[in-house]
């Protein structure tokens, strides 16, 4: 049974006058739920085979907090989930169709819309995932990633 761990980057600081997006910086309070959710996924027993992460400063801080709680796991930065669409994010799932549990961390609206497409068949219902939130999701045996194929095991925010 393969498993998908979404993780919504934590609390970020505004941009700066000049500073694009892409460098916004955790916040403290960030700080704060990225080590409550790495708390969170090691009481859970999570142990990732690989964690994928958007090259976000935000999100990359919010993955080296948390796997300084999990421990190690084989970490990319993968560019195609900074504003990433449903499908976007289908095909980077795709393409790492060969781990059994897979770490993502990523941004809304994709991630709760990618929620809403793997466990409802919608990508337009997403419910929304608050910042530092993970969803804990299970495919099928065998099952790929498709529309209405995963049910989530855990639903979680600090």
């Amino acid at each position: 049974m393969r498993e998908i761990i979404l993780l919504r980057h934590a609390h970020a600081d505004s941009a700066a006058p000049g500073q694009d997006d892409i460098a916004r910086v955790l916040s403290l309070r960030g700080e704060a739920e990225a080590d409550a959710a790495g708390v969170w996924l090691k009481d859970h027993r999570a142990a990732p085979d690989r964690v994928l992460y958007s090259p976000a400063a935000r999100t990359r801080e919010t993955c080296e907090r948390v796997l300084a709680i999990l421990g190690y796991a084989d970490l990319r930065s993968e560019a195609r989930i900074y504003e990433a669409t449903p499908a976007t994010l289908l095909r980077v799932l795709d393409d790492h169709a060969d781990v059994e549990q897979l770490l993502l961390v990523g941004h809304n609206p994709g991630l709760e819309n990618l929620v809403a497409l793997l466990t409802e068949g919608a990508s337009d219902s997403g419910r929304g995932i608050p910042p530092g939130g993970v969803v804990w999701l299970r495919l099928g045996e065998n099952a790929g990633f498709e529309p209405g194929s995963a049910t989530a095991r855990h639903f979680w925010w600090p």
